[in-house]
């Protein structure tokens, strides 16, 4: 089974200058692919020349994460797709215990390793940590962060399990399942694609897996309130248009009231606490679920009737119950 690590870019010569050698050290199983997003910083004569060995696929324009990802991969004929940041420190061995789960259990088709900071090591990271889960409304939480709660690592997640979904930060798809279910929506450019297609997955009766005897350290870690207003749109939209998706269509129409209701009380926490561009970030998203709506209607597949979350609402059971911890909500 022949596995290919494709490093999405865009302008970030001084990341793949920083990162690039622990993976390259690390993963003598993979070929290794730069896909750059049309960077103006010189990144792609960068990486001919310092690490010859790693192939290069250059997209026409700045496509973002999710198309991004979907053309560069067009040329990328390996079994296994490690899709991995360009700010992600891989470790020793971190490919073998995924490669292995692959081959032996023929029904995953998507995996994540454990994702710790890499600016603290002995915590998780936010995007990802443990393993992901939405509560029924589309809000995601993980094994080890919860909102703005990051778990110290002291093997508590040493383990592997099915999760719901996969961080983008590390993920890992088998070839024939990506292009099965025609890559992320291009349409997200960025944020929540990895979940759409998590769940797309999970309604083609697909599984998701956790392998934490795998280690990588990511540089991200922002939470949403600190992100600028754009990656909130995003998010939100985003999020807004993967629930018309993928929802079971008996629930869809009062589970979206509901998370569009939780959605205006964040807004006016954003204008209470004075990040005005914050709230009509959540204001603006609305407006694009309302005139996308049919639109992402129509993107619907056969869904999977079985419950695609263990947690009702994980925005009550941390703002009002005060569970804080993964362990704590069940």
């Amino acid at each position: 089974m022949k596995i290919a690590v494709v490093i999405l870019n865009w302008n970030g010569k001084k990341l793949l200058g920083q990162f690039l050698p622990s993976i390259i050290k690390y993963s003598p199983e993979a070929v290794i692919y730069v896909a750059d997003n049309a960077s103006d910083d010189d990144s792609v004569a960068f990486v001919k020349e310092q690490f010859p060995t790693v192939k290069i696929i250059v997209n026409k324009g700045n496509f973002g994460y999710a198309k991004g990802y979907n053309e560069a991969l067009q040329f990328v004929e390996e079994d296994i797709y490690a899709l991995v940041n360009s700010d992600i420190e891989v470790t020793e061995n971190w490919l073998s215990p995924i490669l292995e789960r692959f081959e032996n259990e023929s029904e995953t088709a998507i995996i994540q390793p454990k994702i710790l900071d890499f600016k603290n090591k002995d915590y998780f990271e936010y995007a990802g940590a443990a393993g992901g889960f939405i509560d029924k409304f589309g809000f995601p939480f993980c094994r080890g962060r919860i909102f703005e709660t990051l778990e110290k690592d002291h093997g508590q997640f040493d383990d592997e399990t099915d999760i719901f979904w996969a961080s983008g930060a590390c993920f890992f798809i088998r070839k024939n399942v990506f292009r099965e279910l025609n890559g992320f929506d291009s349409e997200f450019f960025a944020h929540q694609e990895e979940i759409d297609l998590c769940w797309r997955a999970f309604n083609a009766n697909h599984k998701i897996k956790y392998v934490g005897y795998s280690t990588v350290y990511h540089v991200g870690g922002a939470t949403l309130n600190t992100q600028n207003p754009k990656k909130t749109y995003l998010n939100f939209r985003n999020s807004l248009f993967m629930l018309i998706k993928n929802l079971p269509s008996g629930k869809m129409f009062s589970t979206l009231f509901i998370r569009l209701s939780f959605d205006g009380v964040a807004a006016i926490q954003f204008f209470v606490k004075g990040k005005f561009s914050h709230a009509f970030a959540v204001l603006k998203s609305h407006f694009a679920f309302y005139w996308y709506f049919f639109h992402y209607y129509k993107k619907r597949k056969p869904i999977n009737n079985k419950n695609y979350f263990n947690v009702k609402s994980i925005v009550y059971q941390y703002f009002i119950n005060k569970k804080r911890l993964y362990k704590n909500l069940f």
